[in-house]
C-alpha cells in the first residue's frame, strides 16, 4: 500500500483549500499568581501524604502496575504507593514544550510555553440546534463540528469526541470519527481512548496519513485519558495512555472531579488530589517512552449539594483553577483546563455567563490548552451548534486580549494628532486608514445597529444570528485536499476493521 500512496502522492482532489488564517495564539500578558510558596508546598506536600500513605489504584492492568513496581514504587495488589518525591521525578523527563503536527504543516501547534491552543467540546451524546433541537448526535453531526473548527481561525485544535455519532455501533464508531479528524479538516486532532484497540486504530489511521516513520519521532495524536476519581485508573484509560505513550504520541491526563462526591468538599484538598492523581499518569507515560509528550489536564468543578447536579462558574471552581495552574507550572509542563462551560440547556444568559466565568479564570492562571472552548452546554451533555458559534466570537477575543499592549509610535499616534488638531475627530486621518482594520476585534454576531435598523432587520437576537451564521458557514465549507490514494488507504482501513467484527452497541 506505501507504494501506491507514493506513486500516487501528488494527485489531489481538484478542491480548493479555504486560506490560511490563524490567530496569535502566543500570551503576551502575564499569568496570575494567586498562592504564596507556603501555601503551593503546602498543596504539593498534601499530595505527596495522598500518594505515600493512601495511595493510587490501577485497577485491571497488571503491566501498568509491573511498571511502577520495576521503577521502584511500593505495589500492594492493584495498590501503587510512592517514597517522598519519586512520581515527580518520574514526570521530569516528560517534554515542557514540544510541536503537534497538523496534516498541513501550516497549521502546526505548539504546547507549553506562552501558548494557547482552543478546541471544540468533547464527549457530548447529544446535539442540539434551533431548528431541529435536542437529539442523539449522529456521523452527519460529528462532520458537521469538525468543518466548523476547520473554517474558524480561533480554533487551533480539533478536540476528539466533538460529539458521539450514535448512529453508528459503539465499537465501529471511532473509525468513522478518525475519519473525519483527518478527511475534513487538516488540524491537529485526538484518537480514541475508549478501548486500547480503538487507540491502536487511531494510531495505525494516523500513521496512513503521517508515515510510521515520521511518527517515531514527531506529535501527531493525542488521547484524552481522565483519572476515576478519586485516586483510580481503569484499564480502559491506563490502557489507551499506554498505547499512545508507546507510539510517543500524546496523552492529555486530567482529573475530572466535583467537590464533595470525588473529592472532600473543601477546595485545598480538591487540588492536592487532583495533583497527586495527575502526576501518576504523567509517570506512567515516561515509563511506557521516556519523553513522551504529555499536557497536564485538570476539569475541577464543585456541585450542588443539594441535588448533586454540577455547577459551573463557580467562585470557588475559578480558584481552584487558578491554584492548581501554579502547581502545574512548578513541574514545567503544559496546563489544561477550563472551556465555556455552563449547566443551561441552551444559549441563553445563563450559558454565557457561566462560560465567561469558567473560561476567564483559564485564561488568567495561563492555560496553555483548552478544549471544551466551543459548543458546551447541558454539563457536557449536549453541544449546541449555536452555542458553538456563539462561543467562537469569545474566543478570538480572547486571542486578541492575551496579545497584550504594544506600545510604539504606530500606537501613541503622533501624526494622528498633526493632522487632526484639537477639537476635530480622526475618523478621517491617515493614521485611522491605515490601522481600522486591525485596530479593534469585531465580533461576528455582536449587532450594533440603531433599534430602527434592528427591528427592520427581523429584531434577531444573538442566537437567531448564531443559527443563521452556523448555515452559512456549512454551506461555504470547502473540503481540504488529500491525497486520493491517502484517502482509499484511510477507506480500506475502515472497511477491513468494520468487517472483522460484529456490531456492539454497548
Amino acid at each position: 500500500m506505501s507504494r501506491v500512496i507514493s506513486r500516487r502522492r501528488r494527485r489531489g482532489r481538484g478542491v480548493a483549500e479555504i486560506p490560511i488564517a490563524r490567530a496569535d495564539t502566543r500570551r503576551k500578558i502575564p499569568a496570575y499568581e494567586l498562592l504564596d510558596e507556603e501555601s503551593l508546598v503546602s498543596l504539593e506536600n498534601h499530595a505527596q501524604w495522598l500518594l505515600t500513605e493512601i495511595g493510587i489504584e490501577i485497577r485491571g492492568d497488571a503491566e501498568a502496575l509491573h511498571l511502577f513496581k520495576a521503577a521502584g514504587a511500593s505495589v500492594d495488589g492493584e495498590r501503587l504507593r510512592f517514597d517522598p518525591g519519586h512520581v515527580q521525578a518520574l514526570c521530569s523527563t516528560a517534554p515542557r514544550t514540544y510541536t503537534m503536527h497538523a496534516r498541513n504543516p501550516q497549521r502546526n501547534i505548539e504546547f507549553g510555553g506562552d501558548n494557547l491552543i482552543l478546541g471544540p467540546a468533547y464527549g457530548s451524546p447529544f446535539v442540539t440546534d434551533l431548528k431541529a433541537g435536542r437529539r442523539y448526535g449522529t456521523v452527519e453531526d460529528f462532520q458537521n463540528f469538525i468543518k466548523l473548527t476547520y473554517m474558524s481561525p480561533w480554533l487551533q485544535h480539533q478536540s476528539g469526541t466533538v460529539c458521539e455519532p450514535v448512529d453508528v455501533a459503539v465499537n465501529k464508531r471511532h473509525l468513522d470519527m478518525v475519519y473525519a479528524h483527518l478527511r475534513y479538516s487538516d488540524k491537529p486532532f485526538m484518537g480514541s481512548v475508549t478501548a486500547t484497540d480503538r487507540a491502536e486504530d487511531s494510531l495505525a489511521m494516523a500513521r496512513i496519513v503521517f508515515g510510521e516513520a515520521f511518527m517515531q519521532d514527531h506529535l501527531v495524536i493525542q488521547g484524552n485519558i481522565n483519572v476515576n476519581s478519586p485516586l483510580v485508573y481503569d484499564d480502559t484509560m491506563t490502557g489507551a495512555l499506554r498505547a499512545y505513550a508507546a507510539a510517543n504520541q500524546g496523552n492529555v491526563i486530567s482529573s475530572f472531579i466535583l467537590a464533595g462526591a470525588m473529592s472532600p468538599v473543601t477546595q485545598a484538598a480538591l487540588i492536592a488530589q487532583a495533583h497527586a492523581e495527575v502526576m501518576v499518569g504523567i509517570a506512567l507515560t515516561q515509563l511506557v517512552h521516556k519523553g513522551a509528550p504529555v499536557v497536564y489536564g485538570s476539569f475541577l468543578t464543585t456541585m450542588d449539594l443539594k441535588t448533586g447536579a454540577p455547577t459551573f462558574g463557580t467562585p470557588e471552581s475559578s480558584l481552584t483553577t487558578m491554584a492548581i495552574s501554579q502547581l502545574c507550572r512548578r513541574l514545567g509542563l503544559p496546563f489544561r483546563c477550563g472551556g465555556h462551560l455552563t449547566a443551561s440547556k441552551l444559549a441563553d444568559a445563563q450559558a454565557m455567563q457561566e462560560s465567561v466565568e469558567t473560561m476567564n479564570p483559564a485564561i488568567m492562571s495561563g492555560a496553555n490548552f483548552i478544549f471544551q472552548a466551543a459548543g458546551w452546554l447541558e454539563g457536557g451533555l449536549t453541544i449546541g451548534y449555536e452555542k458553538f458559534v456563539m462561543d467562537l466570537d469569545r474566543c478570538g477575543a480572547i486571542l486578541r486580549m492575551i496579545n497584550g499592549l504594544s506600545i510604539d509610535a504606530n500606537e501613541l499616534a503622533e501624526d494622528a494628532y498633526l493632522e487632526a488638531g484639537i477639537g476635530d475627530n480622526f475618523l478621517g486621518v491617515a493614521h485611522t486608514l491605515r490601522n481600522y482594520r486591525s485596530a479593534n476585534y469585531r465580533a461576528e454576531l455582536a449587532d450594533t445597529s440603531s433599534f430602527e435598523q434592528w427591528r427592520d432587520d427581523g429584531s434577531k437576537d444573538m442566537q437567531q444570528r448564531a443559527h443563521e451564521r452556523c448555515n452559512r458557514m456549512l454551506g461555504e465549507y470547502q473540503l481540504p485536499p488529500m491525497d486520493c490514494a491517502i484517502d482509499e488507504a484511510l477507506l480500506d482501513f475502515i472497511a477491513r476493521r468494520k468487517a472483522s467484527m460484529a456490531d456492539a452497541w454497548y
